[in-house]
């Protein structure tokens, strides 16, 4: 046998499919070809004679005595013959059921006709294209959430069915797109015994698409699509599902209440008096803008414009000034945040000891400089220079460069040139190589160094007087949080000398007026404290394990 058409998803199926049908072994297979063995009891197909049709199959049994035979075409005759042998199949196969099975062969009897081409194993499920296309008078069935349950089912949960799915029978057979009515019908009428739905898609049909057959059939019954692909589609009920009968006495009790609410807002409105016009209309006057009017003409006295201009004036001036005492609190605060910062930058740089210059360092010639530099600028493998700036890792990876060639090249995205020339003098210092050039890449600085010609693998390539790769990092992010303080710091500063001048206000009065608010902003410290630079611990800066900072920029500091 060659198998032309992928029927199923794994041979293993195939061969069962063809012991059930043929009662034959499949004794060797190579690729889409494989070898069936008939067996040694093989007696052939049955003949009409030794059929054994019960009444109720629809199948009538000529007589061979009357002649009949003798008109039927031989076409007809071998589809007799096929049609009678897979009765005669399935009535021994239905001796041989267990309780579960036989229960499942009933409901999917009351579901519809059987496809009798079906190619899997076991029961044979409903052929779906011989229900009907369109249902009339067909609506989406009545769903109703219970109190308290989400209707989205969870990752646990699809999971679990998904595998209920895969062990379960297919319970239709589907060949057409669209058109599935009479399909979502009987598929209604599973779920009232079944919380999942399996669909088998029919091989060798052509133009088949499990998207428009899944998408049409979730709309039809509002079922939750669980799994689609070109063999199965698999279609759960819902937690909002509701049987057929139940859905009916829902419905009627739902338009029966919506009935009785009608008759009493009837009636309602047949009760109320209508209040005849200009009685009842009084309004209390209380808190209105026509007291506040009245009671302005009879007490009060009228403001002049010049008075007006003044008072709009003085709380303008009281709302700077405010404003400005905010200023000054947050002034505060951003110097008490750049003095912590400080100490833990001087902390943290106690620790590091840099090396000094070496005055009897290899010189090199002109030429020689030249050379390197050509060869140095050439070079693909590079060190890149990032935050940290220059720690002991990046010593010993240098002296590992020098291990099999004789120039290393650092490259750095620091933009100032000053800060890259004391980069560069204290990599020189600290790995005793000569520094030969200092070139501008693109946008950023490539640093070239030669080893020398009595170089000297040292001992220990990292140096103990540099910081660990730990405390560069924290060292750079202290660095850059002093920079940010001592700019936010210069800004407040600023804007405070120009409110000042706008408010036109002397040392004495603003000492005067700075008194009166100072309790004002000592109890809404903490509401205030807007300048977005949150207070550390020092606790948090002390630990030499690594802290994992994203999105700093470049260091400019060696």
């Amino acid at each position: 046998m060659k198998i032309r058409e992928t029927i199923v998803q794994s041979t293993f199926i195939y061969d069962l499919m063809l012991l059930r049908r043929t009662g034959g072994l499949v004794t060797w297979r190579a690729g889409s070809v494989m070898m069936v063995y008939r067996g040694k009891n093989y007696q052939g197909p049955a003949s009409p004679k030794e059929l054994d049709v019960e009444e109720g199959d629809g199948f009538l049994v000529p007589d061979v005595s009357s002649g009949s035979l003798s008109t039927i075409k031989d076409s007809d005759a071998t589809t007799f013959l096929a049609n009678s042998e897979s009765v005669r199949r399935n009535n021994k196969q239905r001796e041989n059921l267990t309780e579960e099975e036989i229960e499942y062969n009933a409901l999917l009897d009351g579901l519809g006709p059987r496809f009798v081409e079906w190619w899997g194993t076991g029961i044979p499920p409903v052929d779906a294209d011989l229900l009907p296309r369109v249902v009339p008078g067909y609506k989406t069935p009545y769903r109703l959430l219970p109190v308290g349950m989400r209707s989205r089912l969870t990752s646990a949960e699809l999971t679990d069915l998904r595998k209920i799915a895969k062990s379960l029978p297919s319970h239709f057979a589907l060949g057409r797109n669209r058109n599935h009515q009479g399909l979502a019908c009987a598929i209604l009428k599973l779920w009232e015994k079944s919380l999942i739905a399996k669909i088998a898609v029919k091989p060798g049909i052509q133009n088949t698409n499990n998207k428009l057959m899944a998408d049409e059939l979730s709309k039809l019954t509002g079922g939750t699509l669980l799994l689609r692909n070109k063999f199965y589609i698999v279609i759960y009920r819902g937690k909002d599902f509701v049987p057929t009968t139940v859905a009916a006495v829902l419905a009627e009790r739902q338009e029966l209440t919506k009935q009785v609410q009608d008759v009493e807002e009837t009636v309602r409105c047949k009760t109320v008096v209508a209040t005849p016009s200009g009685q009842g209309e009084a309004t209390a006057p209380a808190g209105s803008l026509a007291e506040f009017y009245e009671a302005q003409a009879r007490w009060g006295r009228d403001v002049s414009t010049e008075e007006r201009e003044r008072m709009i004036e003085e709380a303008t001036k009281a709302k700077n000034v405010k404003l400005v005492k905010q200023i000054e609190h947050k002034l505060s605060l951003a110097g008490t945040k750049k003095l912590r910062a400080e100490k833990l930058l001087a902390k943290i740089e106690s620790s590091m000891v840099p090396a000094g210059p070496d005055y009897d360092q290899e010189i090199i010639t002109d030429e020689e400089r030249v050379v390197f530099r050509r060869i140095g600028l050439r070079m693909k493998p590079y060190l890149p220079l990032g935050i940290r700036g220059v720690f002991d890792g990046v010593i010993e990876n240098m002296h590992l460069h020098w291990k099999h060639r004789e120039l290393v090249k650092l490259i750095t995205k620091q933009k100032t040139l000053a800060f890259v020339e004391d980069t560069a003098r204290l990599l020189e210092y600290e790995s005793g190589g000569i520094l030969v050039a200092i070139e501008k890449v693109s946008k950023e600085f490539a640093l070239i160094y030669y080893r020398g010609k009595n170089y000297k693998r040292p001992i220990t390539l990292r140096p103990r007087n540099l910081l660990t790769k730990a405390k560069a990092l924290k060292r750079s992010v202290a660095m850059q949080r002093h920079e940010a303080l001592s700019n936010h710091i210069t800004e407040l500063e600023t804007t405070i000398e120009q409110m000042k001048q706008e408010l036109g206000l002397s040392e004495d009065e603003w000492s005067m007026t700075e008194g009166h608010e100072n309790q004002e902003f000592d109890q809404s410290e903490d509401d205030e404290d807007s300048d977005g630079f949150d207070v550390v611990e020092d606790t948090d800066w002390d630990d030499d394990e690594d802290s994992e900072v994203s999105g700093l920029n470049v260091d400019e500091h060696p």
